[in-house]
């Protein structure tokens, strides 16, 4: 056979153009190596024969029953035609349903032969049923293995006839033909990790011996091997950029940095924040370009780490910028170092979307000329015509926000690139930051400022509401401001869900005695920032919103905030609502409304969130409960990330493995340039072919 990545499945005995384009197009199996690459999810036991008659009502395993069919029904028309046969072995029957494929099947199956089906029981009303059941004759099943994976499909797939059966059958059948295959993993890696061969690991992965270990060994070992080739090529762009992509020096630690330090700063800064700072000074007096993450929970003072950062670059005769996501936060930004640099001979400048031609004139030429020191905005930032004197340090909020497109065309912006700073109040839990984030340098800032007490936060459900608007009177009577959060602009018929216009009008009615902005995403800007001021200012004390305000808004008098269908929303998202309030030196409180008919997750998603702030402990658990779904950034970063095996929710012993050995591979061979690591070497570049060099600037 030709080498598995030239050979094309449709030659595979069982499959053929016609289910070869399905599997391509629906599952991206495209080669035999695909095909061995595409991994079962679970096991099923076909060991245990079970007598019907020991069927319960709790029945929720698949079964292995024996005997034989001693009666075939057809009914119905169309799509609602069906097949129904009666199944006994001696103890008892069980009806045999199947409502596609009946023709092809009612011509397989004799009455009173035997047969061994394989399926999952459920019960109808006082009846037994299986539906499409897996059919053997008990030769066959002599003959197979009796655990067999279940692989992943999707519908178009199984619509085609293709089941998780036959995608066993035709990888056990490709590996019975014993291909060549090629080991991925250095020399050094599988023996000081005594890891299983690929070839022993494929073959027990695929059609298991019935060795639980020896299973446990095959699936670590591909697993570790999927995330030992991401951290490699990560590290490897981070040594790479280290070693060659140049970066302004900073050496001066001058007037601007030392007189806001020493005269402007208004509060005492954290350890924590000490030690980014002196991070971020190490990594710009390098001469390379630094390329720096900052993690911080809300509220620890990202903003003033940032703000830092950019006076050394004035220090040393550069202009900084920072970016941010909405006009919101970026005008936030904005006030909020405008007020910390008042005083200070540092000139700012604010550039967005709805700046006026005019004013966007002169900040166009004050860059250029170099009179503008610091320039906080958007998108706008990005835009051809936007030229710095000399940009040294761009910041970036939110980052996740952004796509790689638009970050890149920062790094643009100057003849030697301006270093990196970028910034997430979301915190990523350590196994995705390790592998999403590898080529970058990660700081955390992992305490809050003191004086800051923790937010109370509470779960209420719907028929509690009275009570939970009384206690929100009475805050809101000593002069507290409150967020009421919805999950909809508008009332929709298909969701039980409370809408932002209905809430609206509610509240307003409810609350009398006080004022009631409202902001959503559809407005026009002009009317969300009227609004939006409005409650800044103290002129209103409620804010009905939806999820707008998850990022950048910052207001220390609001210390309640109450979150309308919070069954709706996932961990992280509540703790960015929750970040809105505790900005001040008030107690403040979340409260968490909810239908009480949720189910048992649900309620242990919201339970979690009533007992910690911890922003890292809860990026864990909705990692762990709800996986990692789409990563943000992982397309960004240019590495091949389709994981196949490898689960960044519950294998963070195994990435941390994989790093490990991926920095003491690198740290002996750092261009996999030695005799024994060129085969790696070739395979990996084979694996990732046409990846872009998007370390530079994420």
């Amino acid at each position: 056979m030709q080498r598995l990545r030239d050979y094309s499945i449709q030659y595979l005995k069982g499959i053929g153009p016609r289910k070869a384009e399905v599997l391509k197009k629906h599952l991206g199996i495209e080669s035999a190596y695909d095909l061995l690459r595409h991994f079962p999810t679970h096991y099923l036991d076909r060991s245990k024969i079970r007598p019907i008659a020991s069927l319960r009502a709790e029945e929720s395993s698949y079964i292995m029953l024996k005997g034989r069919f001693i009666t075939f029904t057809e009914a119905g028309e169309g799509a609602r035609r069906r097949l129904t046969a009666l199944f006994t072995d001696g103890t008892g029957a069980i009806e045999v349903v199947w409502f596609r494929g009946i023709k092809n099947i009612r011509s397989k199956l004799s009455l009173n032969k035997e047969y061994c089906l394989f399926g999952k029981p459920s019960r109808w009303q006082t009846t037994w049923q299986l539906s499409h059941p897996e059919i053997d004759t008990p030769e066959e099943v002599e003959k197979s293995s009796a655990i067999r994976g279940v692989y992943p499909l999707a519908d178009a797939v199984r619509n085609a006839g293709i089941s998780s059966r036959s995608l066993s059958e035709w990888i056990c059948s490709l590996l019975a033909s014993k291909p060549h295959i090629s080991e991925t993993l250095p020399p050094s890696v599988l023996t000081s990790r005594k890891l299983m061969p690929l070839r022993e690991a494929l073959i027990e992965v695929h059609s298991p011996s019935g060795n639980p270990d020896r299973l446990a060994n095959a699936r670590f070992r591909l697993k570790f091997e999927e995330v030992f080739h991401i951290q490699v090529t990560m590290l490897q762009r981070g040594l790479y950029h280290k070693s060659v992509t140049p970066g302004q020096r900073f050496t001066r630690v001058g007037e601007a940095f030392n007189d806001f330090y020493h005269n402007h700063l208004p509060f005492a800064l954290t350890n924590a924040q000490k030690r980014v700072v002196k991070e971020i000074h190490a990594d710009v007096n390098t001469g390379r370009q630094m390329n720096r993450l900052v993690q911080g929970d809300v509220g620890s003072g990202k903003t003033a780490v940032a703000l830092l950062s950019m006076l050394l670059a004035v220090d040393n005769g550069c202009q900084a910028c920072m970016m941010a996501p909405t006009e919101i936060l970026a005008g936030q930004h904005f006030e909020g170092l405008s007020a910390l640099l008042k005083g200070m001979n540092v000139t700012i400048g604010l550039l967005t979307g709805s700046t006026t031609p005019k004013k966007r004139e002169s900040i166009h030429q004050a860059l250029r000329d170099g009179s503008l020191d610091i320039l906080v905005g958007t998108h706008a930032l990005i835009e051809e015509n936007v030229m710095f004197r000399n940009l040294g340090l761009a910041v970036i909020d939110e980052q996740h926000r952004f796509g790689v497109a638009q970050r890149a065309a920062l790094w643009h912006k100057n003849q030697i690139p301006p270093h990196v700073l970028v910034m997430t109040a979301t915190p990523i839990p350590r196994t995705l930051a390790m592998t999403v984030y590898g080529d970058l340098d990660v700081s955390v800032i992992d305490e809050l400022p003191p004086g800051r007490k923790p937010i109370e936060t509470l779960l209420r459900y719907d028929s509690q509401r009275l009570n939970v608007w009384k206690a929100l009177y009475a805050q809101l009577r000593k002069g507290a401001q409150a967020y009421i959060v919805y999950p909809l602009i508008d009332e929709n018929e298909k969701l039980d869900l409370k809408s932002l216009k209905e809430g609206y009008e509610q509240v307003r009615e409810t609350f009398r005695d006080f004022n009631v902005a409202f902001v959503h995403g559809r407005m026009k800007q002009a009317e969300k920032d009227f609004q939006m001021e409005q409650f800044v200012s103290g002129k209103a004390q409620i804010l009905v919103a939806t999820t707008v305000i998850e990022v950048g808004v910052n207001v220390p008098a609001a210390s309640v905030m109450v979150i309308e269908n919070a069954e709706r929303f996932g961990l992280s998202q509540l703790h960015q609502l929750r970040g809105r309030v505790g900005r001040g030196m008030e107690q403040s409180y979340c409260i968490l409304m909810s239908k009480p008919q949720i189910s048992k997750d649900t309620r242990k998603r919201l339970e979690l969130m009533t007992e910690t702030t911890d922003g890292f402990v809860i990026a864990e658990a909705d990692m762990q409960m709800r996986g990692p779904g789409d990563i943000e950034g992982t397309l960004q970063s240019g590495v091949a990330f389709d994981l196949k095996i490898a689960n960044l929710a519950t294998d963070g012993s195994i990435i941390q493995l994989a790093r490990n050995a991926a920095e003491q591979l690198l740290a002996d061979d750092p261009n996999l340039l030695k005799p024994e690591n060129i085969p790696y070497a070739k395979y990996l570049r084979l694996i990732n072919p046409h990846s872009a060099d998007w370390s530079k600037i994420s």
